[in-house]
């Protein structure tokens, strides 16, 4: 249905700013903001979601998790070694 409607500054602003994040057009992001203000759901679009499938990678052999450790205080020691000498 075309139809013509007057937006308040502040409203086109927020369609605008919606438009940028999303980056869709303005009628699409127009239709989604009145569909969720009225609580109506989206037509499905025919995908199917996106599935993360994660797996545990632990550490590579040799890596040892306590070197991390003296490996940030050496870091943060030069910092502030660094910082104090000016």
């Amino acid at each position: 249905m075309r139809t013509t409607v007057t937006l308040d500054e502040d409203v086109a602003r927020l369609i605008k700013e919606r438009m940028h994040r999303s980056r869709r057009g303005f009628k699409e992001t127009l239709n989604d903001a009145i569909r969720n203000a009225l609580g109506a759901k989206a037509p499905e679009a025919g995908r199917s979601p996106f599935v993360v499938k994660a797996r545990s990678l632990g550490l590579r052999a040799g890596i040892d998790p306590a070197g991390f450790n003296k490996l940030a205080d050496e870091v943060e020691a030069d910092a502030f070694l660094e910082k104090h000498r000016r």
